[in-house]
């Protein structure tokens, strides 16, 4: 069998994931975005859990880029076991590098979100932040998170919506699937079709600064954003049936 070179590992990538930038590379793993996209995020989901556990054994970070994300998993959820899992070798050696400067224990697997090398019913917490809409089968990556999660385990999805992936900024400085991007009532109805419960008081809608045509200028300048408006970013707290 031929030894694959990064050539093919390109275009395996390509056929599932539409691989970020290199401005959007480095900007995952900046402070910039853990302070004012991550961490907004996460707090904003953990608010929407009903019942919220101490601890949620086993975790799951789909799409987990540069790993920003483990260490505020870790304190906030208190995984017992944590999985990243990403299609791009790239993305799993940043990921390394972040578990290991915060000496956080973590598995990471190379794989496609729509195919996880995950059992049935074997994970507490889906944890997707911004990932779906570099994904080209978001349909089937919705369904291996219903399945590889526990009956009643919780998914936390953080996306932004067609609205801004179809932005001139974004589609000056990103590199997305175009023609799959969702608004966020087709991400919902996504969701909810692929078997998991939303409670309407587990939707949330923020309008942050970045995800604004303006960038926040006018507010800075005193006029507040409109209340009629698309919606730019949708975190969610859906439950496996």
């Amino acid at each position: 069998m031929r030894k694959r070179n990064s050539s093919d590992i390109a275009r395996e990538i390509a056929q599932l994931h539409v691989a970020e930038s290199r401005f959007g590379i480095w900007f995952i793993s900046s402070e910039t975005w853990a302070t004012h996209v991550l961490r907004p995020a996460i707090d904003d989901m953990k608010r929407l859990i009903k019942n919220d556990k101490v601890s949620y054994p086993v975790i799951v970070d789909v799409g987990c880029g540069s790993g920003r994300s483990f260490k505020m998993l870790r304190d906030r959820f208190a995984p017992q076991h944590l999985i990243g899992v990403d299609i791009d070798p790239k993305m799993l050696s940043l990921s390394e590098v972040e578990a290991a400067k915060h000496g956080i224990a973590v598995q990471l697997k190379r794989s496609a979100l729509s195919d996880l090398p995950l059992g049935d019913a074997t994970v507490d917490m889906v944890f997707c932040h911004q990932t779906f809409h570099h994904l080209v089968d978001q349909e089937k990556s919705i369904c291996e998170f219903h399945r590889v999660l526990k009956p009643g385990g919780v998914l936390l999805f953080a996306e932004s919506t067609r609205a801004y992936i179809h932005s001139w900024i974004i589609r000056l400085l990103f590199r997305h699937p175009l023609e799959v991007q969702k608004s966020a009532a087709e991400y919902l109805t996504m969701i909810r079709n692929a078997g998991f419960d939303v409670a309407s008081d587990a939707i949330s809608y923020p309008y942050l600064w970045w995800s604004r045509p303006d960038l926040g200028l006018m507010e800075q300048l005193g006029r507040m954003p409109a209340q009629t408006r698309e919606e730019t970013l949708l975190n969610i707290v859906a439950v496996r049936r």
